[in-house]
């Protein structure tokens, strides 16, 4: 667990998602399902590369993810994003995931990613990221 200290790490980014996951998400274990998790990951750096791309985008892959620790019922997941790259036609998004308890002063990282999307235009085909 971490506290809001100064020698505490922070979230790196803009919070793009903020949700408090229920008992309809957890696993068999009772914790939240990771699956679900890398659902909110993609949504979150999904809306970030679209705005980057300003319109349509398509992900082409993440990064691998490992989960550095369990998120319980009851907590928030906040989906932090910042743009890694912007290519041609592509947008790279790295997405950290943090648990934040209800009394929002006890934050643990969960789990970080970088996702690439490419912009696409309304046929679905590729198309540039549009510059400045």
């Amino acid at each position: 667990m971490t506290d809001l200290t100064e020698d505490s790490p922070l979230p790196n980014g803009r919070l793009t998602l903020r949700l408090i996951p229920t008992h309809a998400d957890t696993n068999a274990s009772g914790d939240i399902s990771g699956g679900w998790v890398l659902s909110k990951m993609d949504m979150a750096a999904e809306d970030t590369a679209r705005m980057i791309a300003q319109g349509r985008v398509t992900m082409v892959g993440s990064e691998s993810t490992a989960f550095l620790s369990p998120v319980k019922t009851g907590k928030a997941i906040c989906c932090y994003t910042k743009v890694k790259n912007i290519g041609r036609s592509s947008v790279q998004v790295q997405v950290e995931v943090w648990s934040q308890n209800s009394y929002y002063d006890e934050i643990t990282k969960v789990c970080e990613s970088t996702f690439t999307y490419v912009a696409i235009d309304e046929n679905g085909r590729i198309r540039p990221v549009p510059t400045a």
